[in-house]
């Protein structure tokens, strides 16, 4: 299946066919399914991001100890991996640069 070009922000979670003014973070080169991948780790971000919210409401629940936060950090890992994996050169080495993918 052929890839099309795509442009990520990912601070709004926005995969766009077409350049707008704010949304070429990153580029890749993905087939629809590779899209729909990548939407899926976007929802799941914004899920544990909504979980996050309600959990600092609770005074009890230190930061560091809710689950919440721990799936946010390991689902945006997984969105820099695939944009990495799906990226063009410019985008690899915006996303090496910026070290998010170090252990």
């Amino acid at each position: 299946m052929e890839r099309s070009q795509y442009y990520i922000n990912i601070g709004t979670r926005e995969i766009s066919l077409n350049h707008d003014a704010n949304n070429d973070d990153f580029i890749i080169y993905a087939t629809p399914e590779e899209v729909t991948a990548l939407r899926e780790v976007f929802d799941e971000i914004a899920q544990s991001d909504v979980r996050s919210f309600y959990r600092a409401h609770i005074p009890f629940m230190p930061y560091h100890q809710d689950q919440d936060n721990d799936d946010t950090d390991a689902d945006m890992h997984k969105a820099f991996q695939r944009i990495y994996e799906l990226g063009d050169e410019m985008t690899k080495k915006h996303i090496e640069d910026m070290g998010v993918l170090r252990n």
